[in-house]
C-alpha cells in the first residue's frame, strides 16, 4: 500500500465503517501523495440546487435549463462552505487540478460563471466541502479494513444515480457489499 497512488480511484466505504461522515460513501480521490489525500464524496446529494449555490455567490444565471440537472453533493466534512466542481473536459480554469486526461476538479469562480451561462463542462458535479486525510492516515484506514479502492470509472461519477454508486463501485471489484461481514478475520 505504501507505493500505491490512489489518485483517480474510487474509495468505497466498507459496510462496517460507522463514521457518519463516510458511512456507505464512495469518494473520488482527486489527489493522493505522501502529504495526504483529498477526495470528493460522490454519492451524498444535498437538498441544495445549483441555482441556490450560484445565487449565494451572486452569480447571475442566464442558462437555467442548461444547469438544472447538475447535482450538488456534500463532498466531505472539510470546508463545507466552499464549492468544488468535479468535471470532464480538457479546458483549464483559473484554479483547476488535472486528475487524469479526462477529469479535473476546479475551485475557481470562473467555472461556475461559465456554467451559469451554459458554457461550462459537458459533465460536472458540484460538491460543498471535501474529504481529507493527513499523510499516511488513509493508508492506515485501508489496512484497518475501513475502505476498498478501485480505479475510477467516469460513468459512475456522472451517469449513475447517486443511490447506486456505492454498490456499483464495489461491483467493479467483484464484491457484493450486502454479503460482506462487518467483522474482520483477525483478533
Amino acid at each position: 500500500m505504501q507505493n500505491t497512488n490512489l489518485t483517480n480511484h474510487l474509495l468505497i466505504a466498507m459496510p462496517g465503517l460507522r463514521d457518519p461522515n463516510f458511512e456507505h460513501t464512495v469518494t473520488y480521490i482527486c489527489e493522493h501523495n505522501a502529504n495526504g489525500t483529498m477526495g470528493i464524496v460522490i454519492n451524498r446529494p444535498i437538498d441544495v440546487s445549483i441555482s441556490e449555490v450560484l445565487e449565494q455567490m451572486e452569480i447571475p444565471i442566464t442558462a437555467a435549463e442548461a444547469i438544472a440537472k447538475v447535482p450538488v453533493f456534500l463532498g466531505g466534512p472539510v470546508e463545507e462552505q466552499r464549492s468544488f466542481v468535479l468535471h470532464r473536459g480538457s479546458r483549464d480554469w483559473d484554479s483547476s487540478l488535472r486528475i487524469s486526461e479526462a477529469l479535473s476538479v476546479t475551485t475557481s469562480r470562473d467555472i461556475l460563471e461559465a456554467m451559469a451561462r451554459g458554457e461550462g463542462p459537458e459533465q460536472a458535479l458540484i460538491a460543498r466541502g471535501y474529504a481529507g486525510w493527513e499523510g499516511g492516515q488513509l493508508e492506515q484506514e485501508i489496512k484497518d479494513n475501513a475502505w476498498l479502492s478501485v480505479p475510477a470509472e467516469p460513468a459512475i461519477l456522472f451517469d449513475l444515480p447517486p443511490t447506486k454508486r456505492w454498490e456499483v463501485a464495489a461491483g467493479l471489484l467483484g464484491i457484493d457489499l450486502n454479503t460482506l461481514s462487518t467483522e474482520s478475520g483477525h483478533p
